[in-house]
């Protein structure tokens, strides 16, 4: 195959000296990635190793700059420009200022991506050193098994959340977390809620006279019901008749639970571009965790309320992090733009120490939510959990793999083994089929966002 116009073109006298590899057949540090960036100053190309972290935030300090990855528009007017469907790291095909990151020149041979023909380029270090002379050298790329995640140590996650809080605000005394923090108490309406998920003599009417308690609350749970995801026959008149005949009394409880926490705090101004909203988000999760636990065998199935909860809160550690670091959370949303090929625990541990996930689980201890809620948010990015109520965290990740690998931009994604639906006791294919259902049927999902987030 012949390289495509532009690339020969950027290439130049370095042409005679490249071959053509297949992608799965080039070393994991030889592929290297271009990403572009601009400010006010201008646009800038940044290159390093694929599987590096680029420290955005490095760069823009060792630089004096404010720079962000270019719009996605922008983008593709840049591609469309070369007549390449993505841009390999080659400098000339653009013009513009370009900096390299040191880990590079070590490199003994290079590999560039050729867009979407699962082929890359292969040429010497050297020759790519030569090519690049022109571009500055900085040291603003990490390797990611440099950065070591907390994924099973839950012990340690009050010491980091506190560490976490003394490197940005400089507090030198321990406080209790939620003093610290600064965050709402447990709105009232969860308060009542949660008493009556521990109630064993809650009935319907109960749900009822809380939902009802709060006029925005009780109009959510009629529209949910009223919507066309349910297909309701006949007009929904009220909480009760939306409760007792449509949605039944443990979605509600948890819907109610889910939109009530989600109000205690503001919804971030600032997002990564391409961030799917907080409340999709939070629907597509409940819905895969509901669909996975009612697929289980009958006698490992975990309670589907419980699992619906802990996909509706997944992510509520994304808003906490909002509120807590305001400034630095703008840090985490221009690295995770300049880094979408890796897990959002990966970038928040090397910027700030902690994750979401640890921060979340945290204040829905303080907050005395169900342990099993409490252990999936905490656990859910670590498929390898195994301790209290592992099922509720697996069926998180299992969730979030099947979606990502389905378009639905939740992240960077892992590969799902036989083994571990195995563990579950789940029929692969039977999934799969389900979840292509789901995301075919996306529209409902989104309506169901939008009702949440009125």
């Amino acid at each position: 195959m012949e390289l495509p116009v532009a690339v020969r073109q950027a290439l130049g006298d370095s042409a005679a000296g490249v071959s053509l590899r297949d992608v799965s057949q080039a070393g994991g540090d030889e592929l290297l990635r271009m990403v572009l960036l601009s400010d006010e100053q201008g646009n800038l190309q940044a290159i390093c190793r694929q599987g590096d972290l680029l420290d955005i935030n490095a760069l823009n300090k060792d630089l004096g700059r404010d720079l962000r990855v270019m719009k996605q528009r922008e983008r593709v007017r840049v591609q469309e420009r070369s007549g390449l469907a993505e841009l390999p790291a080659l400098p000339s095909l653009t013009g513009w200022p370009t900096v390299v990151d040191s880990r590079v020149d070590e490199q003994a041979s290079v590999a560039l991506m050729l867009g979407d023909q699962d082929l890359c380029l292969v040429m010497p270090g050297d020759e790519f050193r030569t090519m690049t002379a022109s571009a500055e050298r900085r040291a603003f790329a990490v390797a990611p098994d440099t950065i070591a995640v907390n994924l099973d140590s839950p012990e340690h996650d009050r010491d980091q959340l506190h560490s976490a809080i003394r490197r940005f605000t400089t507090l030198r005394i321990q406080q209790r977390l939620e003093d610290t923090l600064e965050l709402p108490p447990l709105p009232e309406t969860a308060q009542r809620i949660i008493h009556l998920r521990v109630n064993p003599n809650a009935v319907m009417g109960d749900l009822v006279d809380v939902v009802e308690s709060d006029p925005s609350l009780a109009a959510q749970v009629v529209s949910w019901a009223s919507s066309s995801f349910y297909a309701a026959a006949g007009q929904v008149r009220s909480v009760h008749d939306a409760v007792s005949r449509i949605l039944g009394f443990d979605l509600v409880m948890n819907l109610a639970m889910g939109l009530s926490l989600g109000r205690a705090l503001k919804q971030p101004q600032d997002h990564p571009e391409g961030y799917v909203d907080y409340w999709q988000q939070a629907i597509w999760q409940a819905q895969s965790a509901g669909i996975l636990a009612s697929m289980m065998p009958r006698g490992e199935r975990p309670v589907f309320g419980l699992a619906y909860l802990s996909g509706l809160l997944h992510n509520f550690g994304y808003l906490v992090l909002a509120q807590v670091f305001p400034p630095h959370f703008k840090l985490v949303c221009r690295a995770l733009e300049a880094n979408p090929h890796m897990d959002s625990s990966l970038i928040e541990h090397y910027l700030l120490g902690v994750t979401r996930e640890q921060i979340g689980a945290e204040l829905m201890q303080n907050w005395g939510m169900p342990d099993e809620v409490c252990l999936a948010i905490r656990n859910q990015k670590n498929p390898g959990y195994d301790g209290p109520h592992a099922v509720y965290a697996k069926l998180l990740w299992l969730g979030r793999q099947l979606l990502i690998e389905r378009g639905v931009a939740l992240g960077a994604g892992e590969e799902v083994t036989a083994e571990f639906y195995q563990s579950l006791g789940l029929d692969a294919q039977k999934v799969e089929r389900q979840f292509d259902e789901l995301v075919h049927n996306k529209d409902s999902i989104m309506a169901m966002a939008g009702m949440m987030s009125q």
